[in-house]
């Protein structure tokens, strides 16, 4: 029987390369963004692209009504937030908090009332290389994906009891990604003059780094993750990933 994934964040980057990893293995793929876009994809009638806004409790609600049964959820939506975090403004990090956290919570609790009355199913949460290895000029966006990897671990044995399987995925920093385009504010807007010389270097790190992380990567890890049949609940994607991941 095909199954069905629901994956959020698909118009670009790692969404857009899984949407595409599960259709050329046969799954039924509901690729959902703010504004979306069907030509993105090629077309096929196991594809059904469709509008979601995680932070929306209506846009929420609305997807599950449509969406009909759904067998892996992955939250790959996110927003990013590079700068010295005392020149953030806490609307800026309620913002961040509210996509790459609550709205992750915010589709948790959507799909699991399914998942939990078939007792099967699985939940990935897509956060960042950044739970691996902190660096600096990210202070907010680390909280943000740190708090789902707490909740993930701790979601994960209470869905067990249930057949339901929680899984992280954990991508490395993928220059091809649209992670500098999908910063709420421009780094150069959030970096005082006090902080250009330490700032610096950094920056020239992310623009030339050493070991990267390619789409197909994090598309391949959260294949695995959803074909897993052990208690694994990590999944670093990416060299760079993967390296840091040594290092714990």
């Amino acid at each position: 029987m095909t199954k069905t994934i629901l994956i959020t964040g698909t118009s670009s980057g790692y969404g857009k390369a899984t949407a595409e990893h599960f259709l050329s293995r046969g799954w039924d793929v509901l690729a959902t963004m703010r504004r979306p876009d069907p030509s993105l994809f090629a077309k096929t009638d196991r594809l059904r692209v469709l509008p979601l806004d995680v932070t929306s409790p209506d846009s929420i609600a609305s997807l599950i009504e449509s969406a009909g049964p759904i067998d892996v959820l992955v939250n790959n939506a996110g927003v990013g937030g590079v700068g010295a975090f005392e020149a953030m403004p806490m609307s800026l990090i309620r913002q961040l908090l509210e996509t790459n956290t609550i709205g992750v919570m915010a589709m948790c609790q959507a799909v699991i009332p399914q998942l939990r009355e078939r007792r099967s199913g699985t939940i990935i949460n897509v956060t960042s290389s950044v739970a691996l290895g902190a660096f600096p000029l990210a202070a907010a966006y680390t909280a943000t994906k740190q708090a789902i990897e707490g909740f993930s671990a701790s979601l994960a044995h209470e869905l067990s009891y249930f057949g339901v399987r929680v899984k992280l995925v954990e991508p490395g920093y993928a220059p091809t990604t649209r992670f500098g385009a999908n910063a709420i504010v421009p780094v150069s807007e959030l970096l005082p003059g006090s902080y250009a010389d330490f700032a610096q270097p950094i920056l020239e790190a992310f623009a030339h780094p050493a070991l990267t992380t390619a789409e197909s990567d994090v598309a391949e890890a959260i294949w695995q993750a959803v074909h897993d049949t052990e208690n694994r609940l990590r999944f670093p994607a990416g060299a760079d990933a993967l390296a840091l991941a040594q290092t714990l």
